[in-house]
């Protein structure tokens, strides 16, 4: 039987059209299976814990199961990397940490460009660094941690939790906007930094809020500034650098991506749900118990902070020629 131009054509529409509905549909109806978060880092650590909270929510708020599946390797580029390769269809999503920022320059066969590759969904919180010292340590303040620096060159040890994290990286932007010299420190983690901190192997340390937030309260340790441009709600006595510093800002942001190619509805509807729990007192309380603080975007403004950060991370990482071995 032969099939007429116009009646061939009228077929073709409607099939297009038929083919069109189902997956209109799923974003619709998103999720229908359970959602796979991938972390980069492992149980436990602050990320992980982030991941945790916003992932209950959405499970919650979805009806279906949100999995927190720990991808742990190369400063969290293997996470990244097993996104960058899954399908676009919203059931794989990354939880970013500011290792994203720094990676870029740090290591150059990555095989994607986050930039690019990743489809921003939107940020999550933010968390303050703070430089800690011994007690031992003759400097209490900025202003006096700068003018014995000055004093005492290449004599000063300054911990981190390794080479290329973002710990090390503020420090290297803290001596350059200075003007001082001290001795870097890497280590494998944030634990082992600030044993030997206490030990007063080392004199310094950059680390995460949350992880010595309880020797700063038991007094081990002295709390000399919070890295982020203001003071932190989770211990507002503490004096941010940027006070003494106008300019400095060191911030660990962590945020939601998706494969690139991830339908806008469906990024949409992943923005919306998380931003809804951003608000909520009871979660919101929940990430300031771990120092950090919930921040509210568009996918665009997310998409926004990593280029700026990336960019800004970039440029201490060469002038300070951090390699990673």
């Amino acid at each position: 039987m032969r099939i007429s131009r116009r009646s061939f054509l009228h077929l073709a529409a409607g099939a297009a059209t038929a083919a069109a509905f189902p997956r209109r549909a799923s974003a619709l109806d998103y999720p229908t299976r359970p959602v796979h978060l991938i972390v980069g880092f492992a149980a436990g650590s602050g990320l992980d814990l982030y991941a945790r909270l916003i992932g209950q929510w959405l499970s919650d708020r979805f009806g279906q199961t949100l999995v927190i599946e720990n991808r742990v390797g190369a400063g969290s580029n293997a996470a990244t990397d097993a996104v960058v390769h899954a399908s676009p269809d919203g059931y794989t999503l990354l939880m970013a940490s500011a290792a994203v920022f720094t990676n870029a320059s740090l290591y150059s066969n990555l095989g994607f460009d986050f930039i690019h590759d990743i489809a921003p969904v939107g940020s999550v919180a933010r968390a303050a660094f703070v430089i800690v010292a011994n007690p031992a340590f003759p400097a209490k303040t900025i202003p006096e941690l700068i003018a014995y620096a000055m004093a005492n060159p290449g004599k000063i040890t300054i911990g981190s939790a390794g080479v290329g994290t973002l710990t090390h990286v503020a420090g290297e932007l803290f001596k350059m906007m200075v003007g001082i010299s001290m001795v870097h420190v890497p280590y494998r983690g944030e634990p082992p930094a600030l044993a030997d901190l206490i030990a007063g192997q080392i004199q310094l340390d950059i680390c995460s809020l949350p992880a010595a937030s309880e020797f700063i309260k038991a007094g081990k340790i002295n709390a000399l500034a919070v890295t982020t441009a203001q003071r932190s709600d989770f211990f507002p006595n503490i004096p941010a650098v940027a006070e003494f510093l106008p300019g400095y800002d060191a911030s660990g942001w962590a945020g939601i991506g998706a494969p690139k190619g991830t339908p806008a509805d469906i990024i949409d509807k992943l923005n919306k749900e998380v931003n809804a729990g951003l608000v909520d007192p009871k979660l919101k309380t929940q990430f300031a118990a771990l120092g950090a603080e919930t921040i509210l975007s568009t996918p665009t403004e997310y998409g926004k902070v990593v280029v700026v950060e990336t960019e800004k991370w970039g440029r201490v990482i060469r002038a300070a020629n951090i390699k990673v071995e």
